[in-house]
């Protein structure tokens, strides 16, 4: 049997449903669908199958469903079945058929719950792509963490993920930062020029101001001298020096970045730099190959929504035939200058990836981006691969009710390293998935650190560590969970959570197939109530307390009970990188 008993269970409906329905085309039964009921009362399940299959057999639902009752009723498995509604199919198990799930879970360990779904599909996220220009800030945060943990739900699911950062070290902004650095290393050599005198020589004023350029223009000194400085210290003529400033600072915000990925637990396997694939021509190569293809022409654009014709200066550009991909309107791959436009080069990594053999891609965004999805959804089909995008919303950091500055050494961002200082990894990555990722949140320190309820983060690992420390107990007693009996748990609590651990299954494949990894932190901390309802109950009803050394027989089955959970509650952190705990200091 599956270690997904929905999907088992619906197999046992396709069954049932080709006995009523012969010769049923295949695409009606690829719609059935086997899920939990709404209500405890309506059963365990139900399912779509007459509903959806009635139209194409001529025939109406209610008698369909009738006659899947009287084949499923006779099932091992089924308690009882009953048509409800217009023509749904009620199920209820027997109890048995609940419980074999124990045994499977601690035959699978962590394993359990990993689908084939993915049928080893090949899939890049790419997520984080910061520029390299300063530490991780808290606004790369959720977006590191959701992504990661898309990636970790996937893999789970039975895809080939490839975990990748996109370095954006190509625009305008890397040039401001080489500035800024080179600012910093005139100041390690004793520069008598003022900021003000310095800005002078700028192309656009000095943007990068934060402390953490000092030990770059420090690095920067120890390793050049004075070779890249002007007469006395001043400026020299940039084609002297920005080229190796820019590789040198970049390298160094890179290093940090890498260092405040790893603090969160991200370790990411590619790092492409978007200017090494513009130095290769892969930008216009990617314009050309949409030129063969009929998709790029010569022409003028209408004005933007808002601008009074006289606003506007048309002008021809090389344009792509976004409209065709169900875009709004075709957009410029190559800037007035003859340049290529930024979004040519994102054209040109996505089918950079794809030639790397990434089947699917997804990319992980900040919300602002998002006017920005249907244009290269738009590029990436006219190339025929398949792009998802995944929005995040901003982070609001709360201490003591009110808003927080948390930089010790910028001064004007919260820095990931701080964050992470402040409150720990584990509640870093739990918190930031436990709202959907395009809603916005806020992250309150104090609750991210309270030992309650509340603290979901808290609340799982607690729950694991109470598991764990029954298990401790029942090896110094000499007891254990093997081959146990299990028709002693019955009770109402009992039975809540061996239902809530065998839908853990079905539930990594939902969450990796709607790309929602929060659905996790959700999924755990529902177990960890369930666990913990049953353990306050064996403090009232001595008959339910895990422990019985008059009874070994219930106290095997409730050992496979805890046992069981402690498994999927690692399995299910392992997906959020997060810790479990042995025991709650």
């Amino acid at each position: 049997m599956s270690d997904d008993i929905f999907a088992a269970m619906r197999e046992r409906v396709l069954a049932a449903l080709h006995q009523v329905v012969p010769g049923l085309d295949p695409e009606f039964a690829r719609r059935v669908e086997v899920t939990p009921t709404r209500e405890a009362a309506h059963g365990d399940m139900a399912t779509n199958a007459a509903m959806v299959t009635a139209k194409a057999a001529g025939r109406k639902p209610a008698e369909i469903a009738g006659a899947l009752v009287g084949l499923l009723s006779a099932e091992p498995m089924v308690a009882s079945a009953a048509v409800a509604g217009p023509g749904f199919v009620n199920l209820t198990l027997k109890p048995e058929a609940w419980r074999a799930c124990l045994p499977r879970v601690l035959a699978a360990g962590e394993a359990f719950g990993a689908s084939t779904a993915g049928r080893g599909v090949r899939v890049n996220v790419e997520y984080v792509s910061a520029n390299p220009t300063g530490p991780m800030h808290i606004g790369h945060c959720r977006g590191a963490v959701v992504g990661d943990a898309l990636a970790n739900l996937l893999a789970k699911a039975g895809y080939d993920v490839t975990k990748e950062f996109y370095v954006n070290d190509a625009g305008a902004q890397v040039i401001a930062l080489a500035w800024a650095a080179y600012w910093r290393y005139l100041q390690a050599l004793g520069t008598g020029l003022t900021e003000e005198e310095f800005a002078a020589f700028t192309p656009t004023g000095l943007q990068y101001r934060g402390d953490y350029l000092v030990p770059v223009g420090a690095a920067l000194a120890a390793e050049h001298g004075a070779t890249l400085a002007g007469p006395g210290l001043t400026v020299a003529d940039p084609a002297r020096w920005l080229d190796v400033v820019r590789d040198f600072t970049r390298d160094a915000m890179l290093a940090e970045i890498r260092e405040d990925l790893a603090l969160l637990g991200v370790r990411q396997e590619v790092f492409t730099s978007e200017r090494g694939l513009v130095e290769a021509g892969a930008a216009d190569a990617t314009i050309e190959r949409l030129r063969g293809q009929g998709l790029i022409y010569e022409g003028t654009l209408d004005p933007p929504k808002g601008k009074l014709p006289d606003d506007w200066e048309p002008r021809e550009q090389t344009l792509f035939r976004a409209t065709q991909f169900g875009d709004d309107v075709d957009r410029p791959l190559r800037k007035s200058d003859g340049s290529n436009t930024y979004f040519a080069n994102d054209i040109a990594y996505h089918a950079d990836k794809m030639a790397r053999g990434a089947q699917v891609m997804i990319d992980i965004w900040g919300a602002d981006h998002g006017g920005y999805v249907s244009r290269l959804k738009a590029a990436v089909a006219a190339l025929g691969g398949k792009l998802d995008v995944v929005l995040c919303q901003i982070v609001h950091v709360l201490k003591d009710g009110e808003p927080v500055r948390m930089s010790k050494r910028a001064g004007t961002f919260i820095t990931l390293r701080d964050l992470l200082e402040e409150v720990g990894r584990d509640a870093v990555r739990f918190t930031m998935l436990t709202r959907k990722s395009d809603a916005q949140m806020e992250f309150d320190i104090a609750q991210a650190v309270a030992q309650t309820r509340e603290n979901p983060v808290f609340y799982v690992q607690y729950a694991h560590a109470r598991c764990r420390s029954v298990l401790r107990a029942a090896a110094e007693q000499g007891l254990e969970a093997a081959d146990a009996p299990l028709e002693s748990l019955t009770h109402e609590a009992e039975m809540a959570l061996i239902r809530r651990l065998a839908a853990w299954p079905r539930h990594v494949e939902a969450a990796a197939l709607a790309r929602e990894p929060h659905r996790i932190a959700f999924f755990l901390y529902d177990l960890a109530g369930d666990f913990h309802t049953l353990w306050n109950r064996g403090r009232d009803d001595a008959a339910l307390r895990f422990l019985q050394a008059e009874r070994p027989a219930e106290t095997a089955a409730r050992l496979a009970l805890v046992a069981a959970t402690a498994t999927v509650i690692r399995s299910g952190l392992a997906i959020m990188g997060v810790e479990p705990v042995e025991e709650m200091r």
